[in-house]
């Protein structure tokens, strides 16, 4: 973690404040809670609450205007899916990128229920040339010295996969504010900034979109002036739920030596999980956990390790594995805006 001495300013304090993570002991739920769920506004949380339409229009033969009622109306679906931040993990890098400083938590799994944006697009009929849809949510601000409101795109292939949601529920409940009343995009396997909330306009464009979130925010880049690349799918991760009982300040763990069952979850937007291992020697040395079925096809699964416990101070560490061949690296790659930070996760236990 990034050393004390760098400082916390109070202009991080007050994001940390304004946002907030997942307690990692809520990997025990399948689902995770409304309220324990990850949440980042980057601007205000906007009134959303009378006469919410949904436009869809652009570079369309028959544009939409559609009221709450009528999404409702149409088909419906229900997807567990996995969100966490590109910033997850940004405050272990050093020197550390000034945003939100995230340690592990910025993560949660639920279910969302809307109505397939790929309909949608169909019955507004793209142009030909179309290339992106834009999606553009009622929260305004200003962010790289440029007033705007939060804006994302998709390429047009990955806006009309089913499984990309204008989702009006979560857990089976109206959406709450801070997690995008009354609307928000939910794209299955991206990161969180994908996932515009406040969702009040859907535009197809035949030109891709150079907005400042698109161009200039969430891309990996090690100095000011280089493009980046786009931040897009999910890296493949694991969390643990930290065993025993924690110090209150430091976060220390501590256990019994013995038996310890190891529970946590996995993840990757890249493909499913493979594998997850287990290491308390630094990772010379590496165990694999038993995996459970994953929640849904884009949500995390479980895994399960019987640990023998030694007398000691260790260091527990957990990585994993996805289909494509994708591993966790024990140690961050840095960046400028502090992104896709997958290295394993690790708990300093004290064994007695």
């Amino acid at each position: 973690m990034a050393e004390a001495s760098q400082g916390i300013g109070a202009d991080e304090l007050q994001l940390a404040t304004r946002n907030h993570g997942m307690p990692l002991e809520a990997l025990r739920f399948d689902l995770t809670p409304a309220g324990l769920h990850y949440v980042l506004v980057h601007y205000d949380i906007p009134d959303a609450a009378r006469g919410w339409r949904l436009e869809v229009g652009g570079a369309v033969r028959s544009p939409l205007a559609l009221s709450l009622e009528d999404l409702r109306s149409r088909p419906r679906t229900t997807l567990p899916v996995t969100l966490e931040c590109a910033g997850n993990g940004r405050a272990f890098l050093d020197p550390r990128p000034i945003s939100q400083p995230w340690l592990l938590e910025a993560v949660g799994t639920a279910e969302w229920t809307g109505t397939p944006l790929s309909g949608l697009l169909e019955e507004a009929s793209p142009a030909d040339g179309a290339v992106e849809v834009l999606f553009t949510g009622a929260d305004r601000g200003i962010e790289g010295e440029e007033e705007q409101e939060y804006e994302r795109s998709l390429p047009l292939a990955e806006a009309v996969r089913p499984e990309v949601l204008v989702a009006y529920e979560m857990n089976g409940d109206p959406l709450p504010p801070q997690h995008g009343f009354p609307l928000r995009l939910i794209v299955p396997g991206w990161y969180g900034m994908a996932h515009v909330k406040w969702l009040r306009k859907v535009t197809v464009l035949t030109e891709p979109f150079a907005g400042y979130q698109q161009a200039r925010g969430y891309r990996m880049r090690s100095a000011p002036d280089e493009p980046g690349e786009p931040v897009t799918r999910l890296l493949p991760r694991s969390l643990m739920i930290p065993p025993g009982i924690p110090d209150f300040m430091t976060r220390t763990r501590y256990v019994e030596a013995g038996t310890v069952v190891l529970r946590g979850r996995a993840w990757s937007g890249l493909g499913p999980i493979t594998r997850v291992d287990v290491s308390w020697d630094g990772g010379w040395g590496w165990h694999e956990a038993a995996l459970d079925p994953p929640v849904g096809p884009f949500a995390w699964c479980g895994w399960r390790f019987e640990w023998d416990a030694p007398r000691g101070e260790l260091e527990l560490l957990c990585r994993a594995s996805d289909e494509t061949g994708a591993v966790q690296p024990l140690h961050p790659r840095w960046n400028l805006g502090g992104y896709q930070n997958n290295a394993v996760q690790r708990v300093r236990v004290v064994v007695r």
